[in-house]
């Protein structure tokens, strides 16, 4: 969450698919269990976890420092793409190859809220960081708009640039065509890296202006079976 205490629409997407799957099991978030867990869902977060938290579908940030990252033990069900699981394997702990980000998982929880328009030709979606230099640009949808606007946004745009990583996915998750655009340093590639290899795609061009983006169009499509991943949702924490 920023230090403003604002949302960030990418962080609570987390606790919006952990919801919905929840529901499907006739379960809240807040019931009680014989045992508390902690679960990290969607984010670039490995480096919060504490030994024997449930990690599904979570990423390596990048750019913490490797002290940060101070567990010995998780329970892994899915991590975000190959990388991270290299990472944590690298650190003796047990990945299942299961890969996706849960906000991939969007069309499949919410099959009737969301319709693609095609309204306007593009949008813009920029990461946290680059907001406030990018706020003059056409067609900005803010990260801090409520999270369901921010999906609104991109699905009436036929073409998506973002230097959002969830700006990308929600958008490849409903089928626009997306460019990730690196406006600067302050991200790490490492998650984007991560999350195309762990949808299939390898060295994907990456724009360093609006121009290069609207030049190069969207990445190849993604592979993406959302069984796998839903599959692997650790309901078991609730019983």
């Amino acid at each position: 969450q920023p230090k403003s205490g604002a949302q960030n629409f990418g962080d609570h997407l987390s606790h919006v698919v952990v919801s919905r799957l929840l529901a499907r099991h006739e379960l809240l978030l807040d019931e009680t269990v014989r045992a508390r867990r902690r679960l990290l869902a969607v984010g670039s977060i490995l480096h919060f976890a504490q030994d024997n938290d449930v990690i599904w579908g979570s990423g390596v940030n990048g750019k913490i420092d490797e002290n940060k990252h101070s567990f010995r033990h998780l329970d892994v069900r899915a991590v975000r793409g190959p990388l991270t699981r290299a990472y944590l394997s690298g650190k003796g702990i047990s990945v299942p190859e299961v890969y996706g980000d849960p906000v991939l998982l969007l069309p499949t929880l919410f099959p009737n809220r969301f319709t693609k328009s095609s309204r306007v030709d593009y949008c813009f979606v920029p990461n946290l960081h680059d907001l406030a230099a990018t706020a003059r640009e056409k067609n900005v949808v803010s990260p801090l708009l409520p999270w369901n606007e921010v999906v609104n946004r991109i699905i009436e745009s036929e073409f998506v640039i973002s230097s959002s990583l969830h700006g990308l996915i929600v958008a490849e998750a409903f089928g626009i065509p997306a460019c990730y655009v690196r406006l600067s340093e302050t991200e790490a590639i490492f998650k984007f890296e991560d999350y195309f290899q762990g949808t299939g795609r390898h060295n994907i061009p990456v724009a360093g202006s609006f121009a290069d983006a609207h030049s190069l169009g969207g990445a190849p499509s993604l592979s993406f079976d959302p069984n796998p991943l839903m599959n692997a949702f650790p309901v078991d924490l609730w019983s």
